[in-house]
C-alpha cells in the first residue's frame, strides 16, 4: 500500500483541531483545498479527513476523540507529520536503534495501513506507515 507513484505524496502534515469541521470548511473555502475524504465518528466529530492542495495533502481530525494520535498529540509540539514508508517494521527498528521515543509500535490499522508513531526531540509526533491517499489532479 506504500506505492507513492501516480499522484501519491510521501509526506502528510497531520493536524488536530478543536472544531475540525470548521477547519475543513476554512481550508476548502478560504484556502482552496479540495476535500478528498471526511470520516466522522459516532459522536459526529471528524475522526479523519484528507484535503489536497496541488500535489500535496494534509490529514486532520478532531481533538478529544481518544485515539492514540489524539492522546500523544496532547502534550506534543505544534504538529504531527505522516510519512509513507515501504517497510514499517524495518523503519521502526532503525528508529529504535537510534533511540527514538516510540509512542505506538507498528500496528495494523482497520483501513489497511501498518504504521507506528514516534516523538522527535521537540515533542512533535511523527507517524510512519504504508497508507498513501491518492490525489487525483
Amino acid at each position: 500500500m506504500a506505492d507513492t507513484s501516480g499522484g501519491r505524496p510521501s509526506i502528510y502534515p497531520t493536524l488536530l483541531y478543536t472544531d475540525a469541521k470548521a477547519a475543513v470548511r476554512q481550508l476548502t473555502e478560504a484556502f482552496g483545498f479540495t476535500e478528498l475524504a471526511v470520516y466522522e465518528g459516532e459522536d459526529g466529530k471528524v475522526a479523519h479527513a484528507e484535503l489536497a492542495q496541488g500535489n500535496g495533502a494534509v490529514m486532520l481530525g478532531s481533538k478529544g476523540t481518544g485515539s492514540t494520535f489524539d492522546k500523544v498529540m496532547k502534550d506534543a509540539g505544534t504538529t504531527g507529520v505522516y510519512v509513507v514508508v515501504e517497510d514499517v517494521d524495518a523503519h521502526h527498528r532503525r528508529a529504535v536503534e537510534h533511540g527514538a521515543e516510540i509512542l505506538m509500535p507498528p500496528t495494523d490499522q482497520d483501513y489497511g495501513s501498518r504504521d507506528y508513531m514516534a516523538r522527535d526531540t521537540e515533542g512533535n509526533v511523527w507517524s510512519f506507515g504504508t497508507y498513501a491517499p491518492e490525489i487525483k489532479g
